[in-house]
């Protein structure tokens, strides 16, 4: 669930999505495989860059915006605009994959990767999986595995400038290998955990980890 009373969780997308749930909605049954085909079963091909939020675009001022990363950690971050800044910066082409069935190719991104967050915070042995909290009051579910992927950033430029904050700006998290919901934008919380804790979409009937090359739209798929 979310984590902030006012998201519009009742929202016309929310209920369509949901109702696409429950109709398997978009589903192939193919299974493609990422060393023969770019493009995952399902996806048609986009230019653009669509929008999809639950409602609301959070504007957050960089002089006042921070991260906390907390949980299952020796060592908890609270970051302000410039300690993201001040890490090592990274860079990666990759493409979205967005469960409504459209991708785009090669998108330039640059942040900091997860990897140096991890590198910063000590896991705890037992930590297994994150949770990731947004300024809308969003939240989605990763495996540890998976947000320590060596192409996921928490991501602040795309294409050369600031990710707008339609996209997610000042920080979201960029997971290309995950269907992008899972990619959660606006970022203010980063929660290392010792047992899995579905998320936003998860408990509406979307999958628990979502993998686009294995078709993994729904719950139970």
């Amino acid at each position: 669930m979310t984590d902030d009373p006012d998201t519009p969780a009742d929202s016309k997308l929310t209920r369509t999505k949901q109702a696409w749930a429950r109709s398997a909605k978009f589903l192939t049954g193919r299974i493609a495989r990422p060393d023969s085909e770019r493009l995952p079963p399902g996806q048609h091909l986009v230019k653009d860059w669509p929008v999809l939020d639950l409602g609301l675009q959070p504007e957050i001022a960089l002089e006042s915006w921070t991260l906390d990363v907390d949980g299952a950690v020796e060592n908890r971050l609270h970051w302000r605009w410039a300690d993201v800044l001040a890490q090592e910066q990274t860079q990666d082409v990759s493409d979205i994959h967005c469960v409504t069935t459209w991708s785009r190719y090669d998108n330039r991104w640059e942040g900091v990767s997860t990897r140096t967050l991890l590198d910063l915070v000590h896991l705890k042995p037992e930590c297994g999986f994150v949770v990731l909290h947004s300024y809308d009051g969003y939240t989605t579910n990763l495996t540890l595995e998976d947000f320590a992927s060596g192409d996921a950033i928490l991501a602040h430029r795309w294409e050369g400038s600031p990710i707008p904050t339609e996209h997610g700006g000042p920080l979201r998290l960029v997971l290309p290998k995950l269907y992008f919901w899972k990619s959660a934008k606006w970022l203010k919380r980063i929660e290392f955990t010792t047992a899995n804790r579905p998320g936003f979409w998860e408990v509406r009937g979307y999958h628990d980890r979502g993998d686009p090359w294995m078709e993994e739209r729904y719950s139970g798929d």
